[in-house]
């Protein structure tokens, strides 16, 4: 017990150091476990086979799979659209968006979606970012507590009393005393910790994306050599192939995207051909998105007989239908240590071959019209691709640089699309497998995230991409903790001291301190580990004092989620710091009356609904 002891100690000082990442920390602490023979190899690596290790990085795949389908993006533009010019407005909306999100997507996922078009949002109604962020990460916290599967320490919690032969949590029970908190933080900042809040100016305006398209088309003078053309029925197009015509060579037109528009016609082709190729085929009333002189255009609708459709302003066209989640445009320079300066090549053949359209080129903020060109340091290049394609094209010219990043313009898209269904029904699935209890939790969120995978509603790298790895992996190896806890008798040993210096006064007390003691632990260390580490506690000390443990285990959850106080107890904390120069003592002053109302409420709330 001594050793133990001693582990549990140095791992909680580790934590707190800070010098190394918690997953880590958690593995050294796991591996220490086994060499001073406290747990046998088996009992070691159980946490990597454990239901809640699992389900919880489903549920990462999950909630990307909902941010890459624009889900949440269009739920942080609608939120900004209710709250108009009003400050107040825009600070109860983020933070009871952030507070809604987090019940279904990770707390992470949440901020990481909401936190720029937050700040975006800020200096749009001339106030400051610090004056939003820190609401939003302490509503991220707040919501997790809706919903079962809303953060690690409810799952956590949950299958702690499932493995002690205990009736667990349904999957809206948590949002009985979740609800009331999330309302209580949104009156707390409305009246107080707006007060509270610093006034930091940063410098992370951001890049607006219609101003950074409307300042391509100056730079690169692109206006008026765009043109959506329409397949006829009478057009040579149709049923011919792109490779068939070479119209860059015999027209100097390039085609960017066709949609098509004839569903009988379709016969399972995908409706969208981002970025077509010679193989793709000319469907009847395709709409062709194509890139030319107008004389060019001209000559080309007649000799092909094709319809001229009307326009959208450009920027709004670029953005609006060149720009998706899966494709994007970027500007990229050429350095003077670039091996390309000083070649002849031909512009268009030249990116074709890295699966880029060149969009358009300039030197000296004069464009490139000429089809060979001989590159100098300083040329700029306006391509179109997958982002995949846009880094392989770095890779291979590695003294190119990319100004911005397609993917992030991605991220902005809002548009729905049937993936996002697909996202959206996966996500309601797993709740009525949870709800109405079909299958085991994990095995529930599985089945959703195994969806979100294979209907390609988040490509599989993105999906290993999106889940947060130090997290899993850290849940993981602390599980032996919980168990050598048990297993040596340092949990009889907190447990008892918890009832013999609490338990005998009364359950509230003892409420209160496991309240305070677990919320202790989640201001230095991750809410995960806390809960790991306080859940087989508290499950002993109700035992022996005879009590039901249910209501001190949603103290564990709702206390492990509190860290108010410090900038390193959560992600989202540490998420928002730099983006709202806060300094430590910002989240004390506006932590600190916070965390005593969820006592209090906690107090008052908790044995109403679940008695002792």
């Amino acid at each position: 017990m001594t050793i133990m002891l001693t582990i549990l100690i140095i791992t909680i000082l580790l934590f707190i150091w800070g010098k190394f990442t918690p997953d880590i920390i958690a593995l050294m602490s796991m591996l220490s476990l086994f060499v001073f023979g406290i747990l046998n190899l088996s009992e070691t690596l159980s946490g990597f086979s454990n239901p809640t290790v699992i389900m919880i990085a489903a549920l990462f795949i999950i909630g990307e799979g909902l941010s890459q389908t624009g889900w949440t993006a269009l739920a942080g533009e609608k939120f900004i659209k209710m709250a108009g010019k009003s400050k107040t407005k825009l600070l109860l909306l983020t933070t009871f968006g952030s507070g809604i999100l987090s019940g279904f997507v990770s707390n992470t996922g949440t901020v990481a979606t909401l936190m720029p078009v937050t700040i975006a949002s800020a200096w749009t109604i001339n106030t400051l970012p610090s004056k939003l962020l820190m609401p939003v990460a302490f509503g991220s916290n707040t919501g997790g507590l809706l919903t079962l599967t809303g953060t690690p320490p409810n799952i956590i919690v949950n299958n702690t009393m499932l493995e002690s032969g205990l009736e667990g949590f349904s999957f809206f029970e948590f949002g009985l005393i979740g609800l009331p908190l999330l309302l209580l933080t949104l009156l707390y900042f409305k009246f107080i910790g707006h007060k509270l809040l610093p006034e930091n100016k940063t410098n992370n305006k951001p890049v607006d994306i219609s101003k950074t398209l409307h300042a391509w088309i100056e730079a690169y003078q692109v206006d008026g050599e765009y043109y959506r053309l329409r397949v006829r029925s009478v057009s040579p197009l149709l049923n011919t192939k792109l490779g068939d015509w070479d119209f860059e060579k015999n027209h100097g037109v390039s085609i960017l995207r066709i949609k098509r528009r004839h569903p009988n016609r379709l016969k399972g082709k995908t409706p969208f051909i981002e970025l077509p190729t010679e193989d793709t085929e000319f469907l009847y009333h395709d709409i062709i998105t194509v890139k030319g002189e107008t004389q060019a255009i001209n000559v080309l609708m007649i000799k092909l007989r094709l319809g001229l459709l009307p326009l959208e302003p450009l920027a709004n066209e670029l953005r609006n239908n060149l720009i998706n989640r899966e494709v994007g445009m970027t500007e990229i320079l050429v350095t003077p240590q670039s091996s390309l300066v000083g070649k002849q090549i031909k512009s268009i053949p030249f990116f074709n071959r890295y699966n880029v359209q060149l969009m358009a080129a300039a030197r000296n903020s004069k464009p490139l019209t000429k089809r060979e060109i001989t590159i100098k340091a300083g040329d700029a290049f306006l391509i179109r691709g997958e982002w995949s394609a846009i880094d392989n094209l770095k890779k291979h010219h590695e003294h190119l640089v990319i100004c911005g990043s397609p993917e992030g313009m991605a991220k902005t898209v809002t548009n729905i699309t049937s993936k996002s269904y697909i996202a959206l029904l996966s996500l309601v699935l797993m709740i009525i497998l949870l709800v109405f209890k079909i299958v085991p939790g994990a095995i529930a969120a599985l089945i959703s995230a195994g969806i979100i995978l294979i209907t390609g509603c988040v490509p599989m790298e993105k999906a290993y991409k999106g889940i947060s790895w130090i997290s899993v992996v850290m849940i993981a190896a602390m599980i032996p903790m919980g168990i050598a806890l048990q297993k040596t008798g340092a949990a009889s040993l907190i447990a008892n001291a918890l009832v013999t210096t609490l338990g005998n006064l009364h359950p509230i007390v003892l409420l209160a301190g496991i309240f305070l003691l677990t919320t202790s632990f989640s201001q230095v260390i991750n809410n995960s580990a806390t809960a790991v580490l306080m859940a087989p506690i508290v499950i002993i000390a109700a035992n022996t004092l005879h009590l039901s443990a249910a209501p001190f285990m949603i103290v564990v959850a709702i206390s492990a989620s509190t860290a108010f106080l410090t900038p390193v107890g959560t992600t989202t904390n540490a998420m928002v710091m730099t983006a709202g120069g806060y300094k430590f003592i910002d989240y004390l002053k506006v932590g600190a009356p916070l965390l005593l109302l969820f006592l209090i409420t906690s107090l008052i709330l908790v044995p109403l609904f679940w008695p002792f």
